[in-house]
C-alpha cells in the first residue's frame, strides 16, 4: 500500500513539474526580435567546365530570417524561421537572363515544391524539418539554443543536430538559424501586453538588377498580434543586397564573406538623410511607420492612404500623422505586414 502511495506521489510530482515547465515555456511575450543572416557566398563567376562548355555567371543571395517572441525570462515563446534563396542568372555577356518580375518565394512558401523530401534520409521536406526545429526552441533561452549539440554530416552540412529529440526530425544544417535567433534576441524590443500570434511576412524583389550587377531587395515584417488581430509589436526592415561582377575579369567583385547588413543595421551609414526632404534617416522614418501601426489591424494598416510622389515613390503616406515623418514609399511594408498576419501562429 505504501509503495503504491509513493508511486502515486512521485507521478503526481512529475506531472506537476511538467505542468510547471509547460506554463513557464508558455510565458507571455514581452519582447519581439527580428534576426537575419545574409550571404552571397554561393554566387558563381563566369567559367568553363571540363568539356569546354561555358558556365554562365549567377548571383545568389541567401537570407535566413528569424522572427521571435520572448518572455520576461528570455525564453522563446514563439518563433518563425524561414530562408529566402534568390538567384539571378546572367548570360555570358553579363546581360540578365532571369525574369526580374518574378516574385521571390521563401522555402516555407515553396513547401513541397522545394524538393528536399526526395533527397532526405528521413523523408521530410524542408518546411517540415524547420517546423520541428522551431518546436524544439520553444521554452528555451538563446543560450540553451546556442548550446545545441551538432555534428558535421558532410562539407555542405557542418552543423546538423546531434540530440535524440531532433536526430530523426531535422537533418538540415542549423547554424544560421541559431545565429538568426541570437540576433533576434540581441535586437529585441519591448512589446505591448496581450501578444498571442507571431507572424513573419516578406516581399522579395529582383527588379533593380542590371547587367553585371544583381540586386535583391528583401522587405521583412515581424509582427505580434493580440486576440483581436491588433498589432502589439512590429519590426520592419529591408535587406538590400548587391552582387556586382567585373565584366573583364568575369568575377564577382564583392566580398563573398562579408556580413550583409540590413538598412536598419546600417543606421546613419545608409545615407538617406542628405536626400530627405524632412531630414530623417531611413531607420528614423521606418520607426515612425512602426509606431503608427501599433494598435491597428493588418486590414487597417493595408488601407493606409498613400500618394505617388514620383516614379520611384509610388506609395508615400498621405495621412496627417505621417506626412511630415515618412516620405519613403511604403507599399512593400504594408504587403509584408499583411502577409505576416496571414501566416501568424
Amino acid at each position: 500500500m505504501k509503495r503504491t502511495t509513493v508511486i502515486i506521489l512521485v507521478c503526481a510530482a512529475l506531472f506537476a513539474l511538467a505542468i510547471g515547465t509547460s506554463a513557464m515555456a508558455a510565458g507571455a511575450p514581452v519582447k519581439l526580435g527580428l534576426g537575419h543572416i545574409t550571404s552571397i557566398a554561393k554566387s558563381k563567376d563566369l567559367g568553363v567546365d571540363g568539356k569546354g562548355n561555358v558556365i554562365p555567371p549567377m548571383a545568389q543571395v541567401d537570407s535566413v530570417i528569424a522572427a521571435v517572441a520572448f518572455d520576461a525570462q528570455g525564453r522563446v515563446v514563439k518563433v518563425t524561421l524561414d530562408s529566402a534563396q534568390s538567384k539571378i542568372n546572367f548570360n555570358k555577356d553579363f546581360t540578365v537572363s532571369t525574369d526580374l518580375t518574378t516574385k521571390g518565394l521563401t522555402k516555407v512558401e515553396l513547401g513541397n515544391d522545394y524538393g528536399m523530401r526526395k533527397a532526405s534520409s528521413i523523408g521530410k521536406e524542408w518546411n517540415e524539418q524547420i517546423a520541428e526545429l522551431e518546436e524544439w526552441m520553444i521554452g528555451k533561452t538563446v543560450a540553451e539554443i546556442r548550446n545545441l549539440k551538432v555534428k558535421q554530416r558532410d562539407a555542405g552540412h557542418p552543423a546538423v543536430p546531434d540530440v535524440p529529440e531532433l536526430t530523426s526530425l531535422v537533418t538540415i544544417t542549423v547554424q544560421d538559424y541559431i545565429a538568426a535567433v541570437e540576433e533576434a534576441w540581441e535586437n529585441a524590443v519591448p512589446v505591448a501586453a496581450g501578444g498571442r500570434h507571431l507572424g513573419l511576412g516578406h516581399e522579395i524583389s529582383l527588379a533593380k538588377s542590371k547587367p553585371a550587377n544583381a540586386q535583391v531587395n528583401t522587405t521583412i515584417a515581424a509582427s505580434l498580434f493580440d486576440k483581436d488581430g491588433k498589432v502589439v509589436g512590429v519590426i520592419l526592415d529591408v535587406i538590400q543586397t548587391h552582387v556586382p561582377f567585373d565584366a573583364k575579369t568575369a568575377k564577382v567583385t564583392a566580398d563573398r564573406d562579408a556580413d550583409v547588413k540590413s538598412k536598419k543595421e546600417l543606421g546613419d551609414a545608409y545615407g538617406m538623410v542628405r536626400a530627405s526632404a524632412i531630414k530623417k534617416e531611413w531607420h528614423e522614418q521606418v520607426a515612425e511607420l512602426e509606431q503608427w501601426m501599433m494598435g491597428k489591424t493588418a486590414k487597417e494598416i493595408q488601407a493606409l492612404k498613400v500618394k505617388q510622389k514620383d516614379a520611384n515613390h509610388v506609395a508615400v503616406p498621405d495621412v496627417s500623422e505621417l506626412t511630415s515623418r515618412v516620405t519613403m514609399t511604403v507599399e512593400s511594408f504594408l504587403f509584408a505586414v499583411g502577409e505576416s498576419y496571414t501566416s501568424a501562429k
